[in-house]
């Protein structure tokens, strides 16, 4: 009969004490990692590498700004004048346009195609303005002559279709009047100023028969008047 059982004898382990052979991939004690410790505890904090951007919104189209900021993004060329600064998308332009014009097939028809959709675009855009234009102005004067037939009072349009200049000849619109309130405002002061110094210059002028002592300054201030006028002439016609 056996005696009680023993526990089963260890295997040789080498001590804790024991001698460590330092070698490869076996560091000294001293310089081992310690659980719970940073081997490089001097080292980029933890968070600090940079995130990614976000990302953008579904309605948020980043790419077409991206796009459009590097076509308007100045760059410097050679010119025959001299280095200029020009928008990316003029250099790629003129880039086209000088290799089409030295006989490049490929840009000739690119440069071709690119000047027959921005003149399409053109002419639909004025059409469409001349239309809107000729619509305003017709259905407005039949607006003004229910308005003037039944003696209904109420504020003019602004712009007023009188001040809608159609020529139908070279299908050009121009308006010669307010087209807001606050335009309307301003105008009102221009033209009070107009009369104000058209009234001015007659006098003057019945004062050099009057005061030839004085001719020489009320010449000089004819001439400033008639300065200021011719101003506010261009932007307010007769």
């Amino acid at each position: 009969m056996s005696g009680p059982d023993k526990p089963p004898a260890r295997a040789n382990l080498p001590s804790k004490r024991a001698h460590y052979e330092v070698g490869y991939a076996k560091p000294p004690l001293s310089t081992r990692f310690r659980r719970g410790q940073s081997g490089n505890p001097s080292g980029r904090r933890k968070g600090s590498i940079k995130k990614n951007a976000a990302l953008p919104a579904l309605n948020d189209e980043r790419l077409k700004t991206i796009i459009l900021e590097e076509a308007y993004r100045s760059i410097s060329i050679n010119d025959p004048n001299g280095q200029v600064d020009i928008p990316m998308a003029q250099a790629v332009v003129r880039s086209l346009a000088v290799n089409a014009a030295k006989g490049n097939q490929r840009a000739q028809r690119l440069f071709t195609e690119l000047l027959t959709s921005v003149e399409r675009d053109n002419k639909k855009l004025h059409d469409e303005w001349l239309r809107t234009a000729i619509n305003y102005k017709v259905e407005w004067d039949e607006e003004l002559a229910r308005r003037k037939k039944f003696g209904i009072e109420a504020p003019p349009p602004l712009p007023h279709p009188d001040d809608i200049i159609i020529d139908m000849n070279t299908g050009s619109v121009r308006i010669k009047g307010p087209m807001t309130k606050e335009d309307k405002v301003r105008w009102d002061q221009l033209r009070d100023l107009k009369v104000s110094i058209k009234e001015n210059i007659k006098e003057m002028t019945v004062l050099l028969d009057t005061r030839p002592e004085d001719r020489d300054q009320i010449t000089d201030e004819i001439k400033h008047s008639q300065r200021v006028l011719k101003m506010i002439s261009a932007v307010i016609e007769d």
